[in-house]
């Protein structure tokens, strides 16, 4: 039940210091992943006192029933394939420490997640918001510069949200025009980006940074108005505000991530290159972006062709 306090468990505490510590992943996954294992754990009659019995003790019919009611609830693909993952991450993981033998997920089918293409700006609309943003700074107020110059890096270099707000002054090289980026799993990548993106960084480090300096003020490149590291809240709001000015409303920031990648296909980069520079751990992963770009063709033909 919201805002009360999750049952104690032994299994899903080692399980989360596993995932985090020897796998790196993010804590979002971590969260959603022991979030799901509770699910799991409740919907097998699990108490306050018992989360650790139900998981240790449930079978691969539990699982697959577990599955099927959330089918039936209408659950999302994308959800019941998450839950699933979960499951036998978890289980896996419990055997290979002999914590659960024998392993009930072994043979727990993977649900094929729903393809969503992800949304993709035209380049009118990149202009726009690009133009917005650089416009907007002509008052002088610092933390606009500092939104021109998120945007435009956001979409120049396909980085996360929180990759962004992550960036330390030493990760910039404006002379080279590349940024060192941390992203999930620790890993860490260097990604070019183009003039207008290192235009906008030199205008918000020159004119727009030293205003904003404080005592508290670390090594991020990103700030706030109290001289603090800019969060991923404060970033996606700026987008958000700046989508909104330039007639963009639905539109979420990390649909620069999608448009950078997508464009970067359209302009013929190789998908590998493409990989790298987003930090995709699979091919898999960057290979949806062709899907795009071939909808935008066909798009683009059925327009432009006479007998389309």
């Amino acid at each position: 039940m919201a805002g009360m306090e999750a049952a104690p468990s032994e299994l899903l505490d080692a399980f989360e210091s596993h995932l985090r510590h020897e796998r790196g992943l993010s804590d979002n996954t971590v969260r959603a992943y022991a979030g799901d294992l509770r699910h799991l754990a409740a919907r097998l009659g699990a108490d306050s006192d018992d989360v650790d019995n139900v998981l240790r003790t449930a079978t691969l019919a539990d699982l697959r029933t577990w599955l099927a009611a959330m089918d039936r609830e209408g659950r999302s693909r994308t959800t019941l394939a998450r839950r699933g993952a979960a499951a036998r991450a978890f289980y896996g993981w419990a055997a290979d420490t002999d914590r659960i033998v024998p392993n009930p997920a072994i043979r727990l089918a993977s649900a094929r997640p729903a393809t969503v293409l992800p949304t993709v700006l035209s380049d009118r609309d990149v202009v726009a918001l690009l133009d917005v943003a650089r416009d907007r700074c002509d008052d002088g107020d610092p933390i606009h510069l500092r939104d021109w110059a998120a945007v435009e890096l956001l979409y120049a270099t396909g980085m996360r949200v929180g990759e962004l707000a992550g960036v330390d002054l030493a990760d910039l090289d404006l002379d080279q025009r590349l940024v060192r980026v941390i992203g999930k799993g620790d890993k860490e990548r260097v990604v070019p980006f183009g003039r207008p993106a290192a235009a906008a960084a030199v205008a918000w480090l020159e004119r727009g940074r030293p205003a904003l300096v404080g005592a508290e003020t670390d090594s991020a490149v990103f700030l706030g108005r109290r001289g603090q590291r800019a969060n991923q809240r404060q970033i996606r709001e700026a987008v958000h505000e700046l989508c909104r000015l330039a007639g963009l409303e639905e539109v979420a920031p990390h649909a620069l991530r999608h448009t950078a990648a997508t464009h970067l296909l359209t302009g013929g980069s190789d998908l590998r290159n493409v990989q790298e520079v987003l930090g995709h751990a699979s091919l898999a992963t960057t290979q949806r972006y062709t899907h795009v770009s071939a909808e935008r063709l066909r798009a683009a033909y059925q327009l432009a062709h006479p007998r389309a």
